[in-house]
Formats: structure tokens, sequence, C-alpha cells
């Protein structure tokens, strides 16, 4: 199963509200539901991955060891980053984009 942490749901709705408020053009309300539900299908869909790699970058590993890279389009991908316990179980901490990612390991 997954799971999500307080954080990691924060982080979701932390992203429709960014979308939803964007400066730099407006998005209708359908388009950011859409894109927050791609992630979290990405999300859900963890449990599938027969490989699950670890994390790299420093922050990423303050919330869990595993990191799912999900590319949404060519310009933003989202790090899914996780733990799994001796079940199989999928615990998802963090969601935090290659922008956030880049600027926190400078």
């Amino acid at each position: 199963m997954v799971f999500y942490s307080e954080q990691a749901d924060r982080d979701l709705d932390e992203i429709l509200v960014g979308l939803l408020h964007w400066n730099k053009i407006e998005l209708s309300r359908d388009f950011c539901l859409s894109y927050v539900n791609d992630i979290v299908n990405a999300c859900d869909n963890l449990e599938y991955k027969s490989i699950h790699f670890n994390a790299d970058y420093e922050i990423h590993k303050k919330y869990g060891k595993k990191v799912h890279l999900y590319k949404l389009n060519s310009a933003i991908s989202w790090y899914i980053i996780y733990n799994i316990d001796e079940k199989g179980d999928i615990f998802i901490q963090k969601i935090i984009n290659n922008h956030l990612t880049i600027i926190t390991n400078d």
C-alpha cells in the first residue's frame, strides 16, 4: 500500500494552490486538479515498481531513502521521496520539484 505523510499531503495542497494562483499564466481549476492528480497517480503506482532508486541529493535524504523522478513536462520534474517498510508498504514523505532541489543543493 501507499501512505502519505502529513508533509506530503501539504506538498500536494501547496502545489495545487501554487498552480491556481500562478502569476505567469492563468490556469483553469480543472487543469490544476488534473496536474496534481497526475502526481498522485505516480505516487500511488510506486508500489507496483520493481526498481526503487536511492535518494542522491542531500535535501532528499532528509526525508527518505528512496526517490522517484516524475516528469510532467520538459520544464518541470517532481521528486517523490519515500521509504519502504519490510512489508513493502510505501510511505511518501516529501514531494519537491527539480527547481527547488537545485536551489537547495547549491
